[in-house]
């Protein structure tokens, strides 16, 4: 401290800025070596950059692993699905009758004048080792020639065995080339998907084979109008939702869980551009677990039938059918004289509500149970039906009537078989001549006239408030009248005098 009181103050300063530069020198010496150490082995007329890795390593490992189980599964699946190539006859459409379908890829020329083949494309897969390709109904439909093309390029000529509209199913059947091995998918157990599953979708979208698209399991229990195409009078229950990317092409093809199970098969879309909006629809396995042997084994699936029509109860028709709050069921609208639930005393509405434009009928019977198994919508008692019961089966209904809780005993029959398309006049009602062939059916099923019809008699009419044709046929002695809704077809009432 003394000799610094010596010095000038100039030279103090001097000082102090020097020992402080030396210090921050020494302090970067290190790093400023090493900087010039690195500049200096990489030191090259053009400059090299590192390149950045993106190999799998570099990923979390729960991420590295996801992907390799995902690839794994495609590897795994793949030589299962195959690609269905169809040959329809001139002028055909390859389009299904029914809401939201699939189409095949191209728009196919319908006009009678052009004779060209139409060419459709779906997916299918392998069911057992003796050679049955499973596949949508709505994708071999009026085909005449089918081609099956297997993974690795390799094709065979198929056969239809047999095919359901009503659950839109169909199998085929190949003689595998040699160099092909089937190797049949695994079918998951029957009601085992939770909404938010992982599930994947492998197929032939636009043509495009062995793509695979994954997601998850948006929603269950959709009911889906399959009927439609013969008739409209039934609905597929229990479909899946998933948010999977299904497009035209993948009808037909599995969905699958990340085991490689068959949870259920790709067959339409809710899109109003006909590709992928996140809203696809697959076939649950617990109806391809009965309808498939069926179909191998007899060539048809016998379907329960119970014999009523009617709805989901909502807050709406409960306010206007005058029921009480939240009691949740199927609500009989209508029964089918002489069917399975007349003859066990289930009560259909009689009395006409109108609710926005829509003629109901009040005073029937809300089923909340079957066989114990509780009823909260219309859909839970078809896809019991479909999916656990059989033509001939007893089964035990819970009825809401009256306040009280009413329990009916039903031996259910078989579905009558659907009948073909009516024809239809210009205003989209069948034709009184469509009429006249549903009515003499309906009298011969019934034998309401013994003798020959001599005199046919066709009127249009109301029932219920609904549009409808009366057919009066006559022999010699009696007359049998016989009411034909005018837009679905369905015998409404039929009697004899």
């Amino acid at each position: 401290m003394k000799l610094l009181k010596t010095l000038p103050p100039k030279t103090i300063w001097l000082s102090i800025i020097l020992v402080v530069a030396l210090m921050v020198v020494a302090g970067c010496a290190a790093p400023l070596g090493s900087a010039l150490s690195v500049m200096a082995q990489t030191s090259s007329p053009t400059p090299v950059v590192a390149p950045v890795t993106t190999t799998a390593a570099t990923l979390p490992t729960e991420v590295a692993i996801d992907q390799e189980s995902l690839a794994n599964l495609y590897d795994q699946v793949l030589p299962s699905v195959v690609n269905i190539k169809v040959t329809l006859a001139a002028g055909a459409s390859s389009a299904p009758s029914f809401q939201f379908p699939f189409n095949f890829p191209g728009t196919p020329n319908t006009s009678p004048q052009d004779q060209t083949p139409v060419q459709g494309e779906g997916s299918g897969w392998v069911f057992d080792d003796q050679g049955h390709i499973v596949t949508n109904n709505h994708v071999v439909e009026g085909a005449q020639d089918i081609v099956v093309t297997f993974q690795n390029g390799l094709w065979a000529k198929g056969e239809v065995v047999a095919t359901d509209p009503q659950s839109d199913l169909a199998v085929i059947k190949v003689d595998p080339p040699a160099g092909v091995d089937l190797r049949p998918l695994p079918l998951a157990a029957a009601n085992n998907l939770r909404v938010g599953y992982a599930v994947i979708a492998i197929g032939a979208p636009f043509g495009l084979e062995s793509t695979m698209t994954t997601g998850i399991v948006s929603a269950l229990g959709r009911s889906f109008p399959v009927g439609e195409a013969t008739g409209g009078r039934y609905t597929l229950p229990a479909v899946i939702q998933t948010d999977a990317a299904i497009n035209p092409g993948n009808s037909g093809g599995p969905l699958l869980n990340l085991k490689g199970e068959v949870v259920g098969i790709n067959f339409a879309i809710q899109s109003p551009v006909r590709g992928s909006s996140g809203i696809g629809f697959a076939i649950p396995v617990s109806i391809v677990q009965r309808v498939v042997p069926a179909l191998i084994n007899e060539g048809i699936y016998h379907y329960a039938y119970l014999g009523i029509s009617g709805q989901s109860v909502t807050p709406e028709i409960a306010s206007a059918l005058d029921l009480p709050e939240n009691v949740l069921g199927a609500y009989v609208g209508e029964v089918v004289s002489g069917g399975p639930a007349d003859k066990a005393g289930v009560q259909g509405g009689n009395k006409p509500v109108d609710l926005d434009g829509v003629t109901l009928y009040a005073g029937g019977d809300t089923i909340i149970a079957i066989d114990g198994q509780p009823v909260r919508q219309f859909n839970d008692l078809v896809a019991y039906l479909v999916t656990m019961a059989a033509p001939g089966q007893k089964v035990n209904l819970t009825v809401y009537r009256d306040g009280k809780q009413v329990d009916l005993h039903v031996t259910l029959g078989e579905r009558p078989a659907a009948p073909s398309q009516p024809e239809r006049g210009q205003a989209g009602l069948i034709t009184p001549h469509a009429a006249i062939a549903i009515a003499r059916d309906q009298v011969t099923t019934e034998k309401l006239l013994k003798g020959d019809i001599t005199e046919t008699i066709v009127t249009q009419d109301s029932y219920k408030g609904r549009p409808a044709w009366v057919v009066q046929l006559s022999d010699a002695k009696h007359t049998a009248s016989v009411v034909v809704d005018a837009h679905t077809g369905d015998v409404l009432d039929s009697s004899v005098k």
